[in-house]
């Protein structure tokens, strides 16, 4: 599948992965929206490959490397284009631990980067 499509599913993954994690805390659905967006913006999402990748595979490495690469026709709104590239690849590889029913390294992967924040 191409690096993108991964990217827009694996952001979809992670976003529900955020809301579970934080939807029985005693916030307004507002306060939730923000803290969960909070996490998942680039920057964030750039953050949370800094924290993996010593742990990813030489084939989850190639997802990620490929994602990076891949030639986007939007430009990044609120992050840099380093940020957005690197949000992209993270994207990328948890939408492909998704398809692939990786099920356990998908959860281990997103529990490490959330790791000394919650």
């Amino acid at each position: 599948m191409n690096s993108l499509n991964l990217a827009f599913l694996g952001d979809a993954v992670h976003t529900l992965f955020i809301r579970n994690k934080f939807v029985n805390n005693d916030l307004s659905a507002g306060s939730l929206h923000r803290l969960c967006s909070s996490y998942c913006k680039a920057s964030a999402q750039s953050q949370a490959l800094k924290k993996i990748e010593d742990i990813l595979t030489e084939e989850e490495k190639e997802v990620v490397r490929k994602a990076r690469n891949a030639k986007t026709h939007d430009a990044p709104k609120n992050s840099s284009l380093v940020d957005y590239k690197r949000a992209t690849s993270f994207e990328a590889l948890i939408g492909y631990l998704y398809l692939n029913k990786q099920n356990e390294r998908l959860e281990e992967i997103l529990n490490k980067t959330l790791e000394n924040l919650t």
